[in-house]
């Protein structure tokens, strides 16, 4: 089989491929531009991606084409009905990142609460001369312990957040889904957002998700909340979060992922790192160099499985 990986520069340097065994051809591209897809499959039988769109007017001219290995757990940039009406399997990657993911929630909750950004970017500014004694305190900073922490989305990404939240002293609840009834052990979503300290999200972008925090969710929070995404981005609307944040509706935010990645340079988001309340990081929350071999080595396993006529992690439509 001929197996494409359209781009492999999502998967860093350093992080081996193991090679498939058997007579097989892999070929990698470090990127792929849209009008550069159809013709670099035109021939393959399973497609390597990890953010390269794969829209259903693109599939239906791949007719050879027999996988989808999705290079990542998200897969919202391919069209799976079209893909199922094809007859094309999708598969993705699963349980990989949990730990790296919750550890990096961490680390943005402790840097939100303690100021490290603003205190940081003060001393590289001269305050530190300024203020003439050992310290100073012009940004409030708040102990983690205590603090309730909402969860929107308890899979395995918010069990293992919910782990380690719980072993830094902070009391979780689990947010129902907007617009329905709490189940048994959640909370409403409006009242989840009434009573966090800080919201965590952990759900997947899809049509119900889209902008579901937006000005209206984001007025429901304390005016000391905070809010993390790690999720995905488009679950935020990000001019509400740059509003809400500039007028101190919420006392901060962090976010790991963007609607645009990269944003342009007239993006909100390029307004949002400029704020002292504001934390970004690139789309990196789930990279630690073994969280990523994991993903490079159950990629592999995927394939392989696939060509010996199993199908691993199946993504079906809906």
């Amino acid at each position: 089989m001929k197996i494409v990986f359209l781009d492999r520069q999502t998967l860093a340097p350093h992080i081996q491929l193991r090679p498939l065994s058997g007579e097989h051809h892999w070929q990698n591209y470090n990127s792929t531009l849209p009008e550069q897809v159809l013709e670099r499959l035109s021939d393959c039988d399973i497609a390597v991606v990890n953010k390269v769109q794969l829209t259903a007017a693109l599939l239906k001219q791949l007719p050879k084409l027999k996988l989808i290995a999705v290079a990542a757990t998200g897969t919202n940039n391919v069209d799976l009905a079209a893909a199922q009406a094809l007859g094309i399997k999708v598969c993705n990657i699963r349980d990989y990142a949990a730990q790296t993911i919750a550890e990096h929630v961490m680390a943005l909750i402790y840097a939100l609460q303690r100021s490290i950004r603003p205190y940081h970017q003060s001393i590289a500014n001269g305050r530190w001369q300024a203020a003439q004694q050992f310290c100073y305190f012009d940004y409030p900073i708040e102990n983690v312990r205590g603090k309730t922490l909402a969860l929107v989305g308890y899979g395995n990404l918010g069990q293992h957040v919910a782990s380690l939240a719980k072993a830094n002293g902070l009391h979780v609840i689990v947010s129902e889904r907007p617009n329905a009834p709490a189940r048994e052990g959640r909370v409403e979503f409006k009242q989840a957002l009434n009573q966090a300290d800080i919201v965590s999200l952990h759900c997947p972008l899809t049509p119900q998700t889209l902008g579901m925090i937006g000005a209206a969710e984001l007025d429901m929070m304390k005016p000391s909340a905070m809010l993390i995404n790690t999720a995905r981005g488009g679950i935020v609307d990000e001019q509400a979060l740059l509003t809400a944040l500039r007028n101190k509706q919420i006392a901060g935010a962090a976010s790991d992922v963007f609607a645009n990645e990269p944003p342009k340079a007239d993006d909100p988001v390029m307004q949002l790192v400029t704020l002292d309340n504001f934390i970004a990081t690139p789309h990196v929350a789930w990279a630690a160099t073994e969280n990523m071999q994991a993903l490079a080595d159950q990629l592999v396993e995927n394939v392989e499985a696939f060509i010996a006529g199993g199908l691993n992690n199946e993504v079906l439509p809906g």
